[in-house]
């Protein structure tokens, strides 16, 4: 038995044109609109942005969380999706990197300012800069509370390089 009326498909879109049945008659009375993988790739889209969204906001809560009150609440830059909403795309958390009144409390907040900045699973080249100053500024605190200390103890006494 032989049937004459097998459907075909005529042409397939991977942009969502209209894509035709025809019978073996060449009659194109069947249509339908196949959006079905323009809607795919929408969705994959907005998986992408909306993975990408809690990425970021994990790394700028993490560093707010360490930070403590040297860091800001984070801001954040926004993209619009395929689907019309907006998603974050990028975010920032400004941190104090000032020094403190003393070389000791200057110490401690590097020390919470470069934890902030590397606390991320994946630091940005922004956040390794900001802890590599931390790092500078703390050094500095250092040798200043080092060189403070040597000249408390040396205090009245006569050193001469020539005795």
């Amino acid at each position: 038995m032989k049937i004459s009326n097998t459907l075909q498909y005529n042409k397939y879109s991977f942009y969502g044109n209209d894509s035709a049945i025809q019978n073996n008659n060449g009659d194109k009375s069947i249509k339908y609109t196949d959006n079905s993988v323009e809607e795919e790739n929408i969705e994959i889209e907005i998986e992408k942005l909306k993975k990408t969204e809690e990425e970021v906001i994990a790394h700028e809560n993490t560093h707010t969380a360490v930070g403590g009150k040297y860091a800001s609440a984070p801001s954040y830059s926004y993209t619009t999706g395929p689907d019309g909403k907006s998603y974050i795309n990028g975010g920032e958390v400004s941190i104090d990197t000032s020094e403190e009144r003393t070389p000791s409390d200057t110490i401690s907040k590097m020390q919470i300012v470069r934890a902030a900045a590397l606390a991320p699973a994946n630091p940005s080249g922004q956040d390794m800069a900001v802890a590599s100053k931390a790092s500078q500024i703390e050094m500095r605190a250092r040798q200043k509370m080092n060189n403070d200390a040597y000249n408390e103890l040396n205090k009245g006494k006569d050193i001469s390089v020539y005795a």
